[in-house]
């Protein structure tokens, strides 16, 4: 079974196995994420470290609540999300710098916050016109990301080279991975809240990657072709993370 195909029965077995008020109202876990989110953005953009550290734990406590309506597959695979995002935050952020945060950091709340856009993306991807519409819906992703892409790279006073590769890995996902209305929903939630963090001044992208040679927007254009990498990390990994969650679990289960 090649790794496409893998993905994929990862996926269909998460929708069998979803459970609970995000799989019955997904909009309604949209709307609670995304309100979450700005709040917490609006928040920390003029904010000391010692409220960013509060915003952790309240970001903590609200993807416990909204896994708790989750599949165990589902929250597999959320946990590999976050720790997949959480190395990539601290390698291009703190180490290269490629982004910085107000107080030169990762905040308390971006580890949990991945978690969520990512729960935010899968339950935008089942709304049921998304579903419906699924083919109308990744062209005009294509279209518009397409679009903003190819203005960064032409007329953009501000050149983006990195956002056209992102969006080509974006559009590629889109064609051919396993997961196309969560990618629909990663291009929604992840662009909103680029916008919005860069122009709170929460983070900003440096114009050139380590190297110089690489332009990048503020924000990239084609950020949320990320999550299609880390949504394939969370198909592929999470049954095996799961599998040896209930194997330990059996283990440390008293006999009788």
């Amino acid at each position: 079974m090649s790794l496409t195909q893998a993905a994929r029965e990862s996926r269909r077995r998460t929708q069998e196995s979803a459970t609970g008020w995000s799989h019955l109202r997904p909009g309604v876990t949209v709307l609670v994420v995304l309100t979450v989110i700005t709040s917490v953005l609006l928040l920390d953009s003029g904010g000391s470290l010692d409220l960013q550290r509060v915003l952790g734990l309240v970001t903590w406590a609200v993807l416990a609540v909204v896994l708790a309506g989750q599949s165990p597959l589902v929250r597999a695979q959320t946990a590999v999300v976050v720790i997949f995002a959480t190395a990539v935050e601290y390698t291009f952020s703190p180490l290269l710098e490629v982004y910085t945060y107000r107080f030169d950091n990762v905040p308390a709340y971006v580890p949990p916050g991945h978690g969520l856009v990512y729960l935010a993306a899968l339950s935008l991807g089942e709304l049921a016109f998304v579903v419906t519409y699924r083919r109308v819906m990744v062209a005009l992703v294509l279209v518009v990301g397409g679009v903003w892409s190819a203005y960064g790279v032409t007329f953009a006073e501000r050149p983006d080279a990195l956002g056209a590769c992102w969006f080509a890995c974006l559009a590629g996902f889109l064609c051919w991975g396993p997961s196309r209305g969560l990618y629909v929903g990663a291009f929604v939630v992840v662009s909103y809240l680029e916008i919005v963090g860069t122009a709170l001044g929460t983070w900003e992208w440096q114009s050139h990657d380590p190297t110089g040679i690489v332009a990048i927007g503020n924000p990239p254009s084609g950020a949320a072709g990320g999550y299609g990498w880390f949504d394939l990390a969370a198909l592929l990994l999470a049954p095996s993370l799961l599998a040896g969650w209930r194997l330990l679990s059996r283990r440390d289960a008293p006999d009788g």
